[in-house]
């Protein structure tokens, strides 16, 4: 992080402060935690960005002076009208390039939320606007996550958790957390991805797994595992 974005400059013109891919990172940790429907806290900025309270409270002033976020009186953090523009920038590039590099490039799903990171800072419009129509204008990344529009319209959370479904119901995938690349490969080796829809057969506890079957083979996931699968009930045995 720290480096200025060189192909971006056009877009830092209406702020009061660079937008530098550190400035980027931190408008996007905090679009990610607000979207959860968490407050932003100075520790879960720090947590998630891996950086020091101190730097994140240093940040956050020079950017709260600059419009881009402001402060709760119970001291939390909430991206203003202007900084929740860019930041839908910044993650509608992301995004888009996790897609480019599976659907194009052949990149798998666990690996190509880092390759995102490094890229998202130095893609020009023009090149984000020619990768979008390349790819018919798609409106979920790899993982299932929306893709904010060019236009500014966007929906970040809806899903149902699939900790919420129970005994045969059948749950079709429709979004996967990226945030564990092991877990990630361990769904896909069991084909659990967004589009796929499985039977839920028993619920999981604070020591047993979840057991589902998908294509008809069955197998177990772990809470955490389950934790990052979010989607729709398809059919509830508790509505039969």
């Amino acid at each position: 992080m720290g480096t200025p974005s060189t192909l971006r400059t056009e877009s830092s013109a209406c702020c009061r402060i660079e937008l530098t891919d550190t400035v980027e990172d931190y408008l996007k940790a905090i679009f990610a935690i607000t979207s959860l429907g968490e407050p932003a806290s100075t520790s879960g900025v720090a947590a998630r960005l891996s950086v020091t309270p101190p730097s994140v409270t240093a940040m956050l002033h020079r950017m709260r002076d600059s419009g881009l976020v402001a402060t709760t009186t119970w001291g939390h953090v909430l991206l203003t009208e202007h900084g929740a523009v860019h930041a839908r920038s910044v993650v509608r590039r992301h995004r888009l390039l996790e897609t480019f590099l599976h659907r194009v490039l052949g990149v798998s799903w666990d690996e190509v939320h880092e390759e995102a990171e490094v890229l998202e800072h130095h893609l020009s419009t023009r090149l984000e606007n020619l990768i979008d129509a390349a790819l018919g204008f798609p409106d979920r990344d790899p993982h299932g996550d929306p893709i904010p529009s060019v236009r500014g319209k966007h929906e970040e959370h809806g899903e149902t958790p699939l900790a919420q479904s129970g005994p045969g119901d059948i749950f079709l995938v429709q979004r996967v957390y990226d945030t564990d690349s092991i877990a990630l490969r361990h769904l896909a080796e069991l084909d659990i991805r967004p589009g796929v829809s499985i039977e839920v057969e028993r619920r999981p506890s604070d020591l047993a797994p979840m057991w589902v079957r998908v294509g008809g083979e069955r197998c177990s996931l772990s809470c955490a595992v389950v934790n990052l699968i979010h989607g729709r009930i398809e059919s509830s045995a508790a509505a039969s």
